[in-house]
């Protein structure tokens, strides 16, 4: 292969390795964030359709302090939850009050995670497109190789 075929070979090689790849391993990272968002919510939504459910107006549960300490805690009033809401705000709903928020948030994290796929098949396809465009040029030296000798 000539010099110049090789040099764009080795550029389409460099941009998949240093540019499309972490693009991909980035896309990917913060679409499993929004899952994790996304369970949380879901965590939550069954949580209080269950204390409705049974009627439940006082709890008696454990707290992780961290580190995996935890200590006993008395809700005695539940029909108010504090839900976080996203930058360590947090509001007090009503249960009625915090599945409306969720209902909200779990579509707003449904498109999320939408746009997320569709970005990671963009970058998928684009490093297809690179591949095969570097394999197009190495065929093309080859076969002109080829066809020069025989």
């Amino acid at each position: 292969m000539d010099k110049i075929r090789e040099n764009k070979v080795q550029r389409f090689e460099e941009f998949i390795d240093c540019r499309l790849k972490p693009d991909l391993v980035r896309a990917i990272a913060e679409r499993d964030k929004v899952f994790e968002q996304q369970k949380v919510f879901l965590d939550l939504r069954r949580n209080i359709e269950n204390l409705e459910k049974n009627g439940v107006t006082g709890l008696r549960t454990l707290v992780n302090l961290g580190s995996e300490v935890y200590m006993q805690a008395d809700v005695p009033d539940t029909r108010h939850i504090f839900v976080d809401i996203g930058l360590g705000f947090h509001v007090e709903f009503t249960w009625s009050e915090a599945l409306e928020f969720i209902s909200r948030k779990e579509e707003r994290l449904d498109r999320q995670i939408e746009e997320y796929t569709l970005l990671i098949a963009s970058i998928k396809a684009q490093i297809k497109m690179v591949c095969l465009e570097s394999v197009m040029i190495a065929f093309c030296c080859f076969f002109h190789v080829t066809r020069l000798e025989s």
